[in-house]
């Protein structure tokens, strides 16, 4: 079993490697990105709660800041204001017209204050992490952002524990799913689905039957969920751009999700990367990654909602799209035009 560096040498390689990312850095050292931040206690990082409804409530205070959310494999970066927070015990929401979050707690487990630089070039962050060391959910401060409200939220959130070690949990496995366990539920999980009146439904059927979004996509059946060519991804950001046609973009992980909802317009590839680059959005996904893809129908009580869901080698959702709509509304014409006229793969090579 490799020793964890001890927070010097945790710094010491930072120190060797100042242009890369902390990820990477973290990565190379075997270490989490949380041990990575915690070792710089004491010199520009200080140790804050991971409160969820402290941070929500003084967040709107700090005006126009960068939101991060982000998995293995995409990054959804959303400039705006944390307006409109809605706590909860075990779900918290931001509503604003830019940053739109969905937040669980229970993920929310180290809390830093993060500074770099000097004077004008400083550069202030505040980085949440969950028990195993993985990034949930980081807010960068902006030029326009208002300091002494960051620093007055920080001294309400800070810990007595300033120590530059943190502990983290090791990060569980993922099982992978045995759809041929769960093909009995597949019936019921056609007729709960026919009758859903309401996509956030959907979670609960899940949970009932004890299905993950994979396999419920996979036992479904082609009335309500196909698959589609993994170019699907860059080619329905590259039509919605075209078409300027507003759309949701959804990217989390287990503490967070994070949502841009309107058109998107700069997209550039970069090796296995495809990225979005406008003024209050930045995403950044690997193409790479992506194992399989599904479009997907859910019915509601105005007709059904179509969307695009990318799935990693494990099972996880790297990202998912739908057309942006008004509550009361079918979605647009458009945006269904573009679900169903993606290139869907034979049923046999789908199995």
């Amino acid at each position: 079993m490799t020793t964890k560096p001890s927070p010097a040498e945790i710094r010491r390689a930072r120190a060797d490697n100042p242009k890369a990312r902390e990820r990477d850095v973290a990565k190379q050292l075997g270490i989490s990105e949380a041990d990575l931040v915690a070792a710089s206690c004491g010199a520009g990082v200080r140790r804050i709660r991971a409160d969820v409804d402290a941070f929500l409530t003084g967040a709107p205070a700090l005006g126009e800041v960068m939101a991060l959310t982000r998995n293995e494999s995409a990054v959804h970066e959303k400039i705006g204001t944390y307006e409109k927070p809605v706590l909860g015990k075990h779900a918290s929401m931001v509503l604003g017209s830019q940053i739109d979050l969905r937040i669980f707690p229970r993920d929310w487990v180290h809390g830093f204050a993060v500074e770099k630089g000097e004077g004008a070039e400083m550069r202030r962050s505040l980085q949440f992490f969950d028990a195993a060391g993985e990034a949930v959910h980081k807010l960068h401060l902006r030029e326009a952002s208002n300091v002494d409200a960051y620093e007055a939220l920080v001294a309400s959130m800070l810990t007595d524990d300033q120590s530059d070690a943190v502990a983290v949990a090791a990060k569980p496995l993922k099982i992978a799913d045995n759809d041929d366990a769960a093909r009995p539920h597949a019936d019921d999980l056609r007729e709960r689905w026919a009758r859903m009146t309401d996509v956030h439904q959907f979670v609960g059927i899940l949970r009932d039957l004890k299905l993950s979004r994979r396999q419920a996509v996979e036992l479904v059946g082609p009335e309500f969920a196909w698959r589609i060519d993994d170019e699907a991804v860059p080619a329905v950001m590259r039509l919605a751009a075209d078409e300027a046609l507003p759309i949701m973009c959804f990217v989390g992980n287990g503490g967070c999700i994070q949502i841009h909802s309107g058109p998107i317009a700069e997209i550039k590839p970069m090796g296995p990367w495809i990225n979005v680059l406008d003024p209050t959005f930045h995403l950044h996904l690997r193409t790479d990654h992506i194992t399989d893809v599904w479009a997907v129908r859910k019915p509601n009580v105005d007709g059904h909602v179509s969307s695009i869901e990318a799935y990693g080698a494990d099972g996880s959702m790297i990202i998912q799209f739908f057309g942006q709509r008004k509550e009361g509304t079918d979605e647009r014409r458009e945006w269904r035009g573009i679900v169903e006229g993606l290139p869907r793969v034979p049923q046999s090579s789908a199995a």
